[in-house]
């Protein structure tokens, strides 16, 4: 019995001019990534027009020489699906934005653990951009902005820990969040749930 050539030969064939490599390749991994994308979408056509725009991306992506994931052919082109997926459901505002209100609820999507697949997706993305932010936050804000949101510390125990008073815990705590939202906005950053 032949055996299949692996994914990377495929690759290099493709890359060395030969098309039919490619067709192989796509072949070989559609209907896995078809129907992860349908999972996350459950609608035909949107599912058809998301494939396609994977594979333009992959085909692209390979053409420039940026493909560089030996032997992790599959991993590479469903996380261009599920970026593409997240794309789609950001532009289509089938989640919710936040708007600015008083209350700073961009944490309240990362605590709600009856997700399904889809906004599961959306919030590992928002916890990625939500800790982009804090990245950019003054060194003292980004702490007491931490303790308080991941170590559910109380503002007495924070003035406790830094050496500060109270007052002043809360003071960095509010332009956390002033400034986060200056973030936000500069950047029109969407975080969705």
């Amino acid at each position: 019995m032949e055996q299949l050539p692996k994914d990377s030969t495929l690759i290099r064939r493709y890359l060395q001019g030969e098309e039919q490599a490619l067709e192989l390749l796509i072949n070989r991994h559609s209907q896995r990534i078809y129907s992860f994308i349908f999972s996350k979408v459950c609608d035909r056509d949107i599912t058809e027009d998301i494939f396609q725009e994977t594979f333009i991306k992959v085909i692209r992506t390979l053409r420039k020489g940026k493909y560089n994931e030996e032997g992790k052919f599959v991993p590479w082109v469903m996380r261009i699906a599920q970026n593409l997926v997240i794309d789609h459901f950001r532009k289509n505002g089938r989640m919710p934005k936040f708007e600015g209100t008083d209350d700073f609820n961009i944490f309240s999507v990362l605590g709600d653990s009856s997700l399904n697949a889809e906004r599961q997706i959306i919030k590992d993305q928002v916890e990625q951009d939500v800790r982009a932010l804090i990245e950019e936050l003054p060194d003292d804000q980004r702490q007491v902005l931490i303790m308080r949101m991941y170590k559910d510390m109380s503002f007495k125990e924070i003035a406790e820990t830094t050496g500060v008073s109270i007052n002043t815990a809360l003071g960095r705590m509010r332009y956390a969040i002033i400034n986060m939202r200056k973030i936000i906005e500069k950047n029109k950053i969407i975080l969705t749930n």
